[in-house]
């Protein structure tokens, strides 16, 4: 049951609960997301094209010396594959941003260090201040932060994080001229039509006020070194294409996880079934289900689903559970809740 008393379906094709925006169902039970997907075929096409676009973007630059691609690095399955990815399949140069955001996993940590070595790559951790990051992560969990579209995706604890992660290897980035930035995100993160994107400097400048403006309200401007400045806005060719090759790419868990597995990486025992990093994770998920009623993953998950990397089965199994309550009353301790 709903919180408003209204029996609670899931789409019989993927997982998308009732609850979820904008959900409409057929008569067999078939939501309008999975009614307007254009099929395999499609996205096996889209995928070829955008391996080659980005392919194509290799030819074209200047690689010597320097970093070619500037990596998201939590320490977690995807982001870790994407690093092999673009080490062993791409040949690239390959700087590894890590943001300990308070609530990595010590296992994380571990993981960082084994798998760096392993690919020789170079690793930059950023560590912020802590009482700033809690001061945000605690009032993320009490206070809606961002638009509604954007809490359909993640929590609003996990869009806090992010936002300042997506902020800091941008900067990092335009002031290194790193002509890409990597991120692990899974297929179902974002679509692959945006894997391969030219960060639009304009169109940046506004999407980053709508993080900043409520990170400063709480934080006030020890925010700022997390962000572009008028200074990097002016440096428009120093922008870098957005890359996220999990979208074109072939992802099937098993095969990650034991390639990962040979360069050392092992899977944490103190995170959530959707995070491989991040003990903090329960509890934004927890809290996110108790105020909208929807899985903050379900977005995502609902999407593997449609495309055929997850069974239906195997959607449920990451989505349905209710959070490990060990896990989640850690995380409220730590933030002093």
């Amino acid at each position: 049951m709903t919180a408003q008393g209204t029996e609670r379906i899931l789409c019989t094709r993927c997982i998308l609960p009732s609850t979820f925006p904008g959900i409409s169902f057929d008569r067999d039970g078939v939501c309008n997301f999975c009614l307007q997907y254009k099929g395999d075929d499609v996205t096996a096409a889209l995928r070829k094209k955008y391996e080659e676009k980005f392919l194509g973007l290799l030819e074209k630059y200047d690689r010597k010396g320097g970093y070619d691609v500037i990596l998201a690095y939590s320490g977690g399955k995807d982001s870790t594959y994407t690093l092999d990815q673009f080490v062993n399949r791409y040949g690239l140069n390959v700087l590894a941003l890590t943001f300990d955001n308070t609530f990595v996993s010590p296992r994380a940590f571990e993981n960082i260090t084994s798998v760096c070595a392993a690919l020789d790559v170079d690793n930059l951790l950023v560590r912020p201040n802590r009482k700033m990051l809690r001061s945000i992560f605690r009032t993320a969990s009490s206070q809606e932060l961002y638009s509604t579209k954007t809490l359909e995706r993640a929590s609003t604890i996990c869009t806090s994080c992010i936002g300042l992660v997506k902020g800091i290897v941008l900067r990092t980035a335009v002031e290194k001229l790193i002509p890409f930035v990597g991120f692990g995100w899974s297929p179902g993160q974002a679509p692959v039509q945006s894997s391969v994107m030219l960060t639009n400097p304009a169109l940046m400048k506004t999407t980053q006020q709508a993080i900043i403006k409520p990170l400063h309200a709480i934080a006030g401007d020890r925010i700022l070194p997390y962000f572009l400045t008028e200074e990097h806005f002016r440096q428009k060719d120093a922008f870098p294409w957005n890359i996220h090759p999990l979208a074109f790419l072939d992802y099937n868990e098993e095969k990650i996880l034991a390639r990962i597995t040979e360069l050392g990486w092992k899977r944490p025992d103190d995170t959530d079934p959707n995070s491989s990093n991040c003990t903090l994770n329960a509890y934004a998920n927890y809290i996110h289900r108790q105020r909208y009623d929807f899985h903050p993953y379900v977005w995502e998950i609902a999407n593997m689903v449609r495309t055929g990397v997850l069974t239906r089965e195997e959607g449920i199994e990451k989505i349905e559970p209710k959070e490990n309550p060990v896990m989640v009353d850690f995380a409220r301790k730590e933030l002093g809740q």
